[in-house]
This record gives structure tokens, C-alpha cells and sequence, in this order.
């Protein structure tokens, strides 16, 4: 997964430079990652310490390094959500910054379970460089420093929801009317489930995404069907409506938005024909879904081909 991220941003490198040349080359300061404490940044745009109280308590600007830092800003911080303490990363653009102009957004769920697959500091930024938008995202109830049970889709859905809340009514630098909500192989599980419950999202991307899980549950042989019995408290024979709950196949005909689904046809670990192609059928025929799919067995982000289909599909849906 690591090695994965590092590959993307050096790829990245080349495409940034072309298409985000109006965000400009701007020279950020920087605060110590390892010091999350409650001294944001202020800066000559947005004043980031006005966002600290009550529901945003700490936040932390973070260095990603010359490439990623030329065309947003990231930062950690810290929220409450069903009284846990949470973590999250946003990236802002810089040109919504300097500019003082409100930004669209993208969620990112992140894949994995509570310490598996943790949010990187670069994975907001890399998608904030791909889109051009503000990208947040936060971590799973109980990995990472994060308080809280993961619940693999239960009451940690509340979080994703929150972010949208802060981008909504808090952050005056961020737009949501073409709210995009975009995830990797749990967190397309994620993506689905926000689409389902928020009326704001108005677009979804999901990548090696996760629609039936009582197909994953059975199709694994590692240690995932011990991950989802302990988050979810039983299996899918013992607990069906708690299983279909998380099941975008269940409920297809209640998305009604724009659709992007990206999948390997020889992924292991969210198998093709039960998760992509099952909740695609489901799809086609009631909302506006694109379907990419390539040969190889790659679960999660492709490098060399994703970006640029990402940023087509959201300049034109």
C-alpha cells in the first residue's frame, strides 16, 4: 500500500505540472507533523484557527513535500463525532486560498479497517491534485489514534457524514454542490452507504469497491471474515440485515446519481463478478454509471491510468 503511494506520487509529478499550472508555485511554512496541537496556520486567505472549538479541536498543518505542497495545502485535525475524537486530513487547493474562492469538494474513504490501510497524509493531497478540488477524508474508528469501534459501516458512517456537515456549514472555502464521494475497496462499502443516506452527494467514484459483503465475506480465505465477525458482530448467516445494510446491492435502485466504478477483473480481494459487475447490472439501467475495467489483478489505485480518468469523468458528469 505504501509502496503503492510513493509510485503515484512520483507519477503524478508530471501531470500536476500540466494541469494545475494556475495554482501557481506558492512557498508554504510548515508546523511539525509529530506536533498536533491547537496552532493552526493563519494564512494571508482563509484563517484556518477559526475553524478550532467545539467540533474541530486540534489542527495541524503538514509538509507532503515540493511537488504536492506546490498545488495544495494539507492539514490534520482532529473532530468529534458521536463524542469520539477522530482524525482527518484535508488538502485545499492553493488557488482557493490565495484566492479566497469556495472550492468543490471530494470525500475520500479509505479502504482497510481500523489500523489496515490508514489515511496518509499524501492521500487527500494526491487527490486534491488530481481533481483540483478540496479533498478530506478521515480515518476509521479505532486505528490510528482514533477513538471509537470500527464498525466496518455501522455507526462509524457518522464520520463521513460530519465531514460533509463541516464543508457544508463551516468551511467557507468549500462549495458542495457538485459533492463527489469517492472510495477504495472498503471504502467504496463507504461511498455507497453516504451516497444512500446524504442527499448532497451528487456524484460517487468507487475503486475495487466493496457492493455485496455477504460475497466478500465468503469469497476470502485470510483473516477478513475474522475482521468483519468482530466489527460486525456475527456473519452473514447469523446477521443478514446487518450485512445487506452494507450491501449497495441490496438497495441499487436507491442511488440515483452519477456513478464511476474502476475495477480489475482479476482482483482477489473484491472479486469482479460479485462486486463490480454484480452492483453494475444493477446500476445501468436506473442511473448514469460509467464502468471502466482493465485485465491485471490490481486492487485500489491505478497509477499510470486512474487520474486521468477521474478527472475526466468529473469535468463531465
Amino acid at each position: 500500500m505504501r509502496m503503492m503511494k510513493r509510485i503515484l506520487a512520483m507519477g503524478l509529478s508530471a501531470m500536476m505540472a500540466l494541469s494545475f499550472v494556475g495554482c501557481g508555485n506558492t512557498e508554504t511554512s510548515s508546523v511539525p507533523e509529530d506536533s498536533l496541537s491547537s496552532s493552526a496556520v493563519e494564512k494571508d486567505g482563509f484563517n484556518f484557527p477559526d475553524y478550532l472549538g467545539d467540533e474541530i479541536i486540534e489542527i495541524t498543518k503538514v509538509d507532503n513535500g515540493e511537488q504536492l505542497d506546490s498545488i495544495c495545502e494539507t492539514y490534520r485535525f482532529i473532530f468529534m463525532s458521536d463524542g469520539y475524537k477522530i482524525k482527518g486530513f484535508i488538502s485545499i487547493p492553493l488557488s482557493c486560498i490565495e484566492t479566497r474562492t469556495p472550492c468543490q469538494c471530494m470525500v475520500f474513504c479509505r479502504g482497510g479497517n481500523s489500523e489496515l490501510g490508514s489515511l496518509d497524509k499524501s492521500d487527500t493531497a494526491m487527490r486534491c491534485a488530481i481533481s483540483g478540488r478540496i479533498v478530506i477524508g478521515c480515518e476509521h474508528r479505532g486505528g490510528n489514534g482514533t477513538e471509537g469501534t470500527d464498525q466496518f459501516g455501522g455507526d462509524d458512517l457518522n464520520d463521513v457524514i460530519r465531514l460533509i456537515d463541516f464543508c457544508d456549514t463551516m468551511f467557507d472555502f468549500a462549495d458542495i454542490s457538485d459533492l463527489c464521494v469517492e472510495g477504495e475497496s472498503r471504502g467504496g462499502l463507504m461511498t455507497y452507504m453516504t451516497a444512500r443516506r446524504d442527499k448532497r452527494v451528487k456524484k460517487i467514484i468507487v475503486c475495487s469497491g466493496i457492493s455485496d459483503l455477504a460475497a466478500a465475506f465468503n469469497e476470502r480465505e485470510d483473516k477478513m471474515k475474522e475482521t468483519l465477525v468482530r466489527c460486525i458482530g456475527g456473519t452473514p448467516e447469523e446477521l443478514p440485515e446487518a450485512y445487506e445494510k452494507r450491501s449497495a446491492v441490496c438497495w441499487a435502485d436507491e442511488i440515483q446519481i452519477p456513478v464511476l466504478i474502476i475495477h480489475s477483473k482479476g482482483d482477489t480481494q473484491a472479486h469482479f463478478d460479485t462486486q463490480a459487475q454484480a452492483i453494475y447490472d444493477k446500476l445501468k439501467d436506473s442511473t448514469d454509471c460509467t464502468f471502466i475495467t482493465y485485465e491485471d489483478d490490481m486492487h485500489g489505485f491505478h497509477q499510470d491510468k486512474d487520474p486521468a480518468v477521474i478527472r475526466e469523468w468529473l469535468e463531465t458528469h
